[in-house]
C-alpha cells in the first residue's frame, strides 16, 4: 500500500465555509457574528475574523466553533496552536458538524494537539464519512485497507473507498483498484453491496 498523505494537512486545507443555518430570534444574532467573521476572513482580516468566530463560538455556534479551530491549525489571526484547534473542533463535532468531524479524526490520527489514538481518530472520520464527506470515506476506507484503527478489511475499505470514488473522489478510485488485487470474487460481491447499502443510508 502507499503510504497514506498527512490528513490534518489535508483536512485542514480546505477553505472556511461562508454559509450558516438561518435560525431564529437571539440566535439569529450568533449566527450574523459567524456570517461577519467569515466575510472578514475573505477579506483576510484574520485578526478580525477570528475575534467573531471566537464570540459565535464560546456561545455554542457550531460553524464558528468549526471556523475558529481551523484558524488556530492555520495560525490565522491567532497563534498557531493545535491544542487550541482541537478544542474547538471537538466542540462543532460533537454537535455534528461533518468537517469538524473529519479534521478531529486528522489530529488523532496524527497526534497533533491530542494524544495519537488511531481508534479514536477512525470513530471520528466515520462519523463524517456517514454524513457524507468524500474525503472523509477516502481515509476511512485507507485506513480499513491497513488496519489502522479498525481490524483490516478489505469489504468495508472497497465499500468506503467505491463510495467515495462515486462521487468522484480520484485518491479514493486509486484505493479501491488497489484492494481488489486483494479481494477474492466472493469479498467483490460482498463490497459491492455494502458499498450500495451504504449509499442509501446516505440518500435517507
Amino acid at each position: 500500500m502507499r503510504p497514506m498523505p498527512k490528513l490534518a494537512a489535508l483536512a485542514l486545507a480546505a477553505p472556511l465555509l461562508v454559509s450558516a443555518p438561518a435560525v431564529p430570534g437571539e440566535e439569529q444574532v450568533v449566527a450574523d457574528l459567524y456570517l461577519d467573521g467569515a466575510l472578514a476572513h475573505e477579506r483576510k482580516d484574520y485578526e478580525q475574523a477570528a475575534r467573531l468566530f471566537r464570540e459565535a463560538a464560546e456561545q455554542g455556534d457550531a460553524p464558528a466553533q468549526e471556523a475558529l479551530g481551523k484558524m488556530y491549525a492555520r495560525g490565522e489571526g491567532v497563534p498557531q496552536d493545535f491544542r487550541e484547534a482541537a478544542h474547538w473542533l471537538r466542540k462543532a463535532a460533537e454537535q455534528g458538524r461533518a468537517f469538524a468531524q473529519y479534521a478531529l479524526g486528522a489530529l488523532y490520527d496524527e497526534g497533533r494537539g491530542v494524544p495519537q489514538d488511531f481508534r479514536e481518530g477512525a470513530r471520528w472520520l466515520r462519523k463524517a464519512a456517514e454524513q457524507g464527506r468524500e474525503d472523509a470515506q477516502a481515509v476511512l476506507g485507507a485506513l480499513y485497507s491497513k488496519g489502522r484503527g479498525v481490524p483490516q478489511d478489505y469489504v468495508q475499505a472497497y465499500a468506503w473507498s467505491n463510495l467515495a470514488a462515486a462521487a468522484g473522489h480520484e485518491k479514493a478510485k486509486e484505493l479501491r483498484d488497489l484492494v481488489l488485487g486483494f479481494m477474492t470474487p466472493e469479498q467483490v460481491t460482498e463490497g459491492q453491496a455494502l458499498s450500495r447499502e451504504l449509499a442509501a443510508k446516505l440518500r435517507e
